[in-house]
């Protein structure tokens, strides 16, 4: 076990014979501890009244950034490990004097980028935010769940669970809900403050197009629920029958995440008189699929769709598209609220991976948009689903000065929008303003964010965090807080072994963030001699 402590405040109990690390505990899924969830759930309800009423009052946040998704769609994902780390800006809710926070990783965060963030906070000073502040690790470089990783260490779990104090609120923050976040709550004895497990499937592709249907919200035609290869070249060939003018269509895996999980079929050549006959011809044609993920094959995505399922939906064409996304939350008293709107930066083969985002959306759309993502989160906060989550849309044209909003999918979890967005809420301690879809700081300045989670290049490797501390603050890249403007840096643990970075260039207007992130790029390349610079938008170099 290994522990990072930054405050010199000594845990409660200790690790004594009050505290036995072998306690027993209800068995995973059983009865009893879905029963111990459902109580200890019944007790957000008061905790979200206490602690929005009162910024004084104590809490206790325990982060466990736990990316408990499938480790095959994972992989695909350079230096993911790091991606822990995007949860850090929970650290600035040490803002307020009497919350303390207990963040988890799988390994020990850099001292370097610790102080960075605990040197955002306005108005606090660090040795104020410190004492309030315990970083446990678990010293496991490994690819399984950081959520698993501490269920099996009865140790560590004891000595989170006892510096957990017992006379005011805390609750559980992760990245993903799964069965294992369940039992973690239930071990640790503190709500969890995220989507039930039990609900997951409302978040998988095929669960995403029945809540659609039920919001009344327009999405692409298609079919859900299907599990072998036959099932995908039967839909393929009912959709070409439906339209026989389609020339192409996405097969998605249910589980797969920011696009790598999606995979496209084009209809060139598929010519048969019936039904029957091209259904055959597809079947045959399924493993020259054009995947998304560039190590992906037939052979692998095939056993995936058939242990996890998958849809099979019309690709939407258009000219002038755009992936606008709307964010959301239901909070801990069942209330649907829009909380932001976005446009993805998208890139892969045939544009569907997730490589960065604008804040806010473009204004022609952004409130219709807005207003599209909340029918699905009333749909959603009915079937009982609380927490932050996304609706993802391909939009296009419509030819009459307007456009059509096709959504396409919900990540019913923390993603690639949500930490820049807190970023920038808790930097400022400003609002979303839900009548326009601007973010206001206190004065009332409108705000606005480039991020992107993608910057990378070979260069790059090698750098530490205290290198990249260093040219942010001599070439004055860094977030300013007297003018709420500047660049904030992160996933800055993946900068030396993989290359890659994640920066929220926060301006005036979205001209002036993207040009901080463009400076932000061409003033790293030329420290580590790249010429010419990249464009200004995020890529893989």
């Amino acid at each position: 076990m290994s522990e990072n402590k930054l405050s010199n405040v000594p845990l409660t109990g200790g690790l004594g014979a009050s505290a036995n690390p072998h306690r027993l505990s209800p068995a995973p899924g059983s009865p009893e501890e879905l029963g111990a969830f459902a109580r200890l759930q019944a007790r957000l309800p008061q905790l979200f009244h206490t602690v929005g009423t009162d910024e004084r009052a104590e809490h206790t946040v325990v982060v466990v950034p736990s990316l408990s998704m499938d480790p095959r769609e994972l992989a695909k994902v350079s230096g993911v490990h790091h991606y822990e780390e995007r949860l850090l800006f929970y650290l600035m809710l040490l803002r307020h004097p009497r919350t303390r926070v207990i963040f988890v990783t799988s390994q020990q965060l850099s001292p370097t980028v610790v102080d960075y963030y605990l040197h955002l906070l306005a108005g606090v000073p660090s040795s104020h935010a410190r004492k309030r502040l315990l970083l446990l690790d678990c010293a496991d470089a490994s690819t399984k769940p950081l959520s698993e990783k501490l269920l099996s260490r009865p140790r560590l779990l004891a000595r989170l669970r006892e510096a957990i104090p017992h006379n005011h609120s805390a609750h559980l923050v992760i990245f993903n809900s799964s069965p294992l976040e369940r039992t973690l709550a239930v071990q640790l004895g503190i709500p969890l403050y995220a989507n039930d497990p039990a609900l997951q499937d409302l978040g998988t592709k095929s669960g995403c197009r029945e809540v659609f249907r039920e919001a009344g919200v327009t999405f692409p035609d298609g079919f859900e629920h299907l599990r072998s290869a036959d099932d995908i070249a039967e839909a393929l060939a009912a959709l070409k029958t439906r339209n026989p003018s389609l020339g192409r269509a996405v097969v998605k895996l249910n589980d797969g995440f920011s696009g790598e999980g999606n995979a496209l079929f084009f209809f060139r050549g598929i010519d048969g008189s019936s039904h029957a006959e091209r259904r055959a011809q597809i079947r045959e044609r399924l493993p020259g699929l054009r995947f998304e993920a560039p190590a992906e094959h037939w052979e692998s995505f095939e056993e995936k769709y058939q242990q996890m399922g998958g849809v099979v939906e019309e690709f939407v064409e258009g000219e002038g598209k755009r992936s606008p996304s709307s964010q959301c939350r239901v909070n801990a008293i069942g209330q649907p609220q829009s909380i932001s709107t976005h446009d993805q930066v998208l890139g892969g083969p045939s544009g569907q991976v997730f490589l960065g985002c604008t804040f806010p959306a473009d204004p022609s759309y952004r409130l219709a948009v807005q207003d599209a993502g909340l029918q699905v989160a009333k749909v959603l906060a009915n079937k009982g689903v609380i927490g932050r989550f996304a609706t993802d849309f391909v939009s296009v044209p419509d030819g009459q000065g307007g456009w059509t909003h096709h959504a396409i999918e919900v990540n019913l979890r923390k993603g690639g929008t949500t930490h820049p967005f807190l970023t920038l809420r808790f930097l400022t301690d400003g609002f979303y303003d839900q009548a326009s879809g601007d973010f206001r700081t206190q004065t009332g300045t409108p705000k606005y964010y480039f991020a992107s989670d993608t910057l990378q290049h070979e260069a790059y490797k090698g750098l530490l965090p205290d290198d990249l501390i260093d040219i942010a603050v001599y070439h004055r890249l860094h977030f300013h807080g007297p003018t709420e403007r500047g660049i904030v840096f992160h996933l800055m643990g993946a900068l030396s072994e993989f290359g890659k970075l994640g920066l929220v260039c926060i301006g005036d207007n979205l001209q002036q963030a993207r040009f901080l992130y463009r400076k932000g790029v061409s003033t790293l390349n030329r420290e580590v001699g790249i010429e010419p610079t990249p464009p200004g938008e995020p890529s893989t170099h």
